[in-house]
């Protein structure tokens, strides 16, 4: 089965990461959800995509250096509409807390592995299944430390892609399975690029033992049939209710 995740919620409507688009993706038919979570200064894990405030909140506050006190003032909805006017800035425990039984949830860790020991704490307290929680996060160490503390957990390691001076695309399949073999990651997240992440970089993983990939940011249901013929396990996708729509036609 592939999953249609939706990226920071049902980000094309609402305003990204808030628990608004969270809900509206659960009324647009997603599978599961898909977020950002760094550390406040004060050590609590939250949900947010850039390392400051500025874009999304109009005023300027490092998320690390602030703490959640803070950083809970700040206005994130009003910047896509007035509608949203008031969406405030959720920990990953109010996150966790709008899932519905049986939903997936797609946690990408923004920091190192310092992180990790905190989001251990709080998974410890969710009532949410493990089996329904993937991590993911372009950090290496992040991933072996997800390993070493949260082994009953499921993590993907991600990679972006960029041309070398040969106009080359890197990384290569055979660099992305060296990586993976060597944090121990289940599987792999990629992002959306067909004319390098194609049918033979997945037949390359699958021959090295990587039978798990997902995809981000897909909004083109030509590209969400591709990697769906690919058998991936979640499409990541700011639009969950129009790719849900396209690919059941």
């Amino acid at each position: 089965m592939t999953y249609i995740i939706a990226h920071r919620g049902a980000s094309f409507d609402a305003p990204e990461n808030t628990l608004a688009a969270f809900r509206l993706a659960w009324e647009q038919g997603a599978d599961g959800i898909e977020g950002d979570f760094m550390l406040s200064a004060d050590g609590r894990i939250v949900c947010f995509h850039d390392a400051d405030t500025k874009r999304v909140a109009g005023e300027m506050r490092v998320v690390k250096e602030a703490s959640f006190a803070v950083l809970k003032q700040l206005d994130v909805g009003r910047w896509q509409g007035e509608r949203w006017h008031g969406e405030r800035i959720a920990s990953l425990e109010e996150v966790l807390a709008v899932v519905p039984n049986g939903k997936k949830v797609v946690i990408e860790l923004k920091d190192g592995p310092e992180i990790v020991g905190p989001l251990a704490a709080v998974l410890a307290r969710a009532t949410i299944a493990s089996g329904n929680i993937l991590i993911i996060s372009l950090v290496d160490e992040t991933i072996a430390e997800c390993k070493r503390q949260l082994p009953h957990i499921k993590w993907h390691w991600l990679s972006r892609y960029k041309q070398d001076d040969n106009g080359r695309w890197r990384p290569t399949a055979d660099e992305v399975i060296a990586t993976i073999q060597r944090v121990g990651a289940a599987g792999f997240g990629s992002l959306s690029l067909p004319e390098h992440f194609d049918a033979e970089f997945v037949r390359k993983l699958q021959a090295a033992g990587i039978d798990e990939f997902h995809v981000w940011t897909v909004d083109d249901p030509d590209v969400a049939q591709f990697y769906k013929r690919l058998a991936a396990w979640g499409i990541t996708t700011n639009r969950p209710g129009y790719i849900r729509k396209a690919l059941e036609k």
